[in-house]
């Protein structure tokens, strides 16, 4: 089959490989119809190369149909149409029993330390093949493939393998009161999903904060308050005067590590980048990284006694905070990987009635052909002709 594989930072490329099969007896392959290329996938494109091997397949943003299912695998049938969550969980053990999928322990990545395996991404996250592929083999599908209904186009399903888990979560870590109002740092697909979730959720005002002007009025024209960066000399001013002097009661960091206007986290990136990649995960493991501008903008943002919600990725194991204006406000910080399957039931019945609440069926701008990844791959990247989200087609 064919699949997108990394082969070096920039580097891309859509290869022949092995298709797959089935290995445990909770598997299933599905022949894939739509696979989503993430923001997060740019950090593989750009940052966490020392944690992948050439030839890795990606992408965790995958639907299809089932084409074979393993003996423990009741659920499915092939024929049926699924998406499939980026996290990797099994269902029943103590931490999915608790609605932390993201903690799943029977997926763990005990080498690493970190939580639940999920797809394409990287060593610290199982190495497990992604779905940007013409054919996938979802471990644990007894539990995480998700049936949706024949009919719709797939961009009204898609957005169930991370997008819109990711944004409800973040939102919903958030915490804002009915009438409240919500900051949102960085508009491209999880912080623009995140404030239209706030706007369906009750929320009074969603500021979103971008300096790309295609997001900014993208947000605005569904009454997004957006503020573009490069205009304001003083951010924070800025938003205390549409929030009464106070700041938001919470503020959404939908951005991460590759926050514009860093350098010494872009220095940090770079040379981490260069090293052997036996030094550089170490490097990466031990040391503070990551370009925390937008994090340091969101804890001095939020009013008093708010919250803090990250969505956006981190990679430093040891990033600077300002502990001091941390605990001076006393805010309240929420974090981590969406656990995907804690909200697909919530989501669904926005998705399956004939209206669309979150506009989620123009959501995408792009639909290549898998074939033209890594010409997509660059596109997104450098934010040219407009791409906002791309959907690649097998």
């Amino acid at each position: 089959m064919k699949a997108v594989t990394w082969h070096g930072n920039h580097d891309v490329r859509v290869d022949n490989v092995p298709d797959p099969t089935i290995e445990h007896p909770t598997d299933a392959i599905i022949r894939v119809t739509s696979s989503g290329i993430c923001g997060s996938d740019l950090h593989l494109y750009e940052v966490l190369g020392p944690f992948l091997d050439a030839g890795d397949i990606l992408g965790h943003e995958p639907m299809g149909v089932v084409e074979a299912v393993g003996a423990e695998v009741t659920n499915l049938k092939p024929g049926d149409r699924v998406v499939i969550p980026f996290n990797i969980s099994c269902g029943h053990c103590h931490m999915c029993g608790n609605d932390l999928q993201s903690q799943c322990e029977t997926t763990q990545v005990h080498e690493y330390g970190t939580g639940a395996a999920f797809l394409g991404y990287t060593k610290l996250y199982g190495q497990v093949a992604g779905g940007q592929a013409e054919y996938l083999r979802v471990p644990h599908a007894d539990y995480g493939a998700m049936k949706v209904p024949d009919g719709p186009a797939d961009d009204r399903f898609l957005y169930l393998s991370d997008v819109l888990p990711t944004a409800w979560q973040g939102v919903e870590y958030a915490d804002v009161p009915e009438g409240g109002t919500i900051a949102i740092l960085g508009l491209g697909p999880i912080g623009e999903m995140a404030a239209r979730v706030a706007q369906h959720r009750g929320a009074g005002q969603v500021i979103g904060i971008d300096l790309v002007p295609d997001r900014l009025a993208r947000a605005a024209a569904h009454g997004v308050t957006a503020l573009n960066l490069e205009e304001i000399d003083d951010l924070p001013e800025a938003v205390r005067g549409l929030t009464d002097g106070r700041g938001p009661i919470a503020v959404l960091d939908a951005v991460g590590m590759e926050a514009h206007g860093a350098p010494i986290g872009r220095f940090a990136h770079l040379m981490a980048g260069m090293l052997p990649d036996a030094i550089a995960q170490k490097v990466m493991e031990t040391a503070g990284i990551d370009r925390l501008t937008a994090l340091h903008m969101a804890m001095e943002l939020v009013q008093r006694g708010g919250t803090v919600s990250i969505s956006g990725v981190y990679g430093g194991a040891a990033s600077p905070m300002p502990l001091l204006q941390m605990f001076d406000k006393q805010l309240t910080i929420r974090m981590g990987q969406a656990n995907v399957r804690r909200w697909t039931d919530t989501l669904m019945p926005l998705l399956t009635g004939d209206d669309d609440p979150l506009g989620v069926d123009d959501f995408a701008t792009h639909h290549v052909p898998l074939a033209d990844a890594p010409q997509a791959y660059e596109t997104f990247q450098k934010k040219q002709d407009g791409a906002f989200k791309v959907i690649l087609k097998p």
